[in-house]
């Protein structure tokens, strides 16, 4: 299998990794100030030797997957500020075999994410703050928390359409009935700026985080 141009020495547990982190950072908005990072299964037992604590720094630095900086992100991260704690369980039956689950704060604002490596670079982030997520990252990514209201989900993708955005996937999750409700939509296209900004004043819509594709691969 032909991978991505990487730092190695894996492309599932090291570039990988970093796209997860990359992923991550788009999705809090900004570099964390603190990271608490939990390797599951596989990744619990390999990850100090496989280089996953420097390639997960590295990319909640967003450093790309052949960044050579990826080797030194510890001293990175800490002419950055970022502090960093590991965690892990080696025995997670539920979970994929390379799972990474990332808590991170900036200011005010926290996020959890959970990722999974897919091999040859390739990644699936399973969840984001508790919501089934299910993306590539590879798309144009839109996460929309919003209330559980009958008829949202049909007026964004008539809004998206009108934009001219395909939707390739999509994805909805909610706490329960009438509860708050994520969407994770993958697209084929940007977003207008202007549509993105009349999304986010609909009185149901409480935040839209846009996750641009990951071009590292």
């Amino acid at each position: 299998m032909i991978g991505p141009v990487m730092i190695g020495p894996s492309s599932s547990h090291t570039a990988g990794v970093v796209r997860i982190g990359r992923v991550a950072t788009k999705v809090l908005g900004s570099v964390p100030e603190t990271a608490e990072i939990t390797f599951y299964n596989s990744f619990a037992r390999t990850y100090e030797g496989h280089g996953s604590d420097r390639a997960i720094i590295a990319g909640l630095l967003d450093f790309a997957t052949d960044d050579a900086r990826i080797r030194n992100s510890f001293d990175h991260a800490a002419a950055a500020g970022l502090q960093y704690s590991f965690r892990s369980v080696g025995n997670a039956s539920t979970m994929h075999p390379n799972t990474v689950k990332l808590t991170l704060k900036a200011g005010t604002r926290q996020i959890e994410v959970v990722g999974e490596s897919k091999g040859g670079g390739l990644i699936n982030i399973a969840s984001v703050n508790g919501f089934r997520a299910d993306f590539s990252a590879q798309l144009h990514t839109l996460i929309i928390t919003a209330a559980d209201v009958k008829g949202s989900i049909a007026f964004i993708a008539d809004v998206l359409a009108n934009d001219d955005c395909n939707i390739a996937t999509m994805n909805v999750s909610r706490k329960g009935r009438h509860d708050v409700a994520c969407q994770f939509i993958e697209m084929d296209s940007d977003i207008r700026p202007l549509t993105l900004d009349y999304m986010k004043s609909l009185p149901y819509v409480r935040e839209i985080v846009y996750v641009p594709p990951d071009i590292s691969l």
